[in-house]
């Protein structure tokens, strides 16, 4: 089984960003963390700040992938194209959130990606990921 982990802007930042809402660690650290629970599955991971590139990496991936996990960050609220990208794309999209967005600010309520998604999993910290990882086993 072949996951790809895709993360939008500001996510190269945890550990350092505010960590009584995101935690306090790196995502790299927890990534490996996740490769050693979950064995048998064979994972890409990606980030950028970049909106064009997460859509590439999103159709690279979205074709011959088992799933995608996708954190688009603050372009779940903005990004009609991430959005498009995913609803265009054949492999299972699971939208995750780190953080709650129905608790915070009313425009982190909006979703371009949620429509599109297999599921929606937020406001489980890190753990978040391992739950969408689950939805594919």
């Amino acid at each position: 089984m072949k996951i790809s982990i895709i993360n939008g802007p500001n996510l190269n930042l945890l550990g350092k960003r505010e960590p009584e809402v995101y935690g306090n660690l790196t995502f790299e650290e927890y990534f490996t963390t996740v490769q050693i629970k979950f064995p048998a599955i064979e994972f890409t991971y990606y980030q950028s700040n970049i909106e064009g590139e997460l859509i590439d990496k999103i159709q690279e991936f979205g074709f011959s992938f088992d799933g995608i996990i996708l954190n688009a960050g603050a372009y779940t609220h903005t990004s009609i194209g991430i959005g498009d990208a995913v609803k265009a794309i054949t492999t299972p999209v699971v939208e995750v959130h780190i953080s709650n967005t129905f608790s915070r600010e009313s425009f982190r309520h909006q979703s371009y990606i949620s429509g599109n998604a297999k599921g929606v999993v937020l406001g489980f910290g890190l753990k978040s990921y391992e739950l969408a990882i689950q939805s594919f086993l």
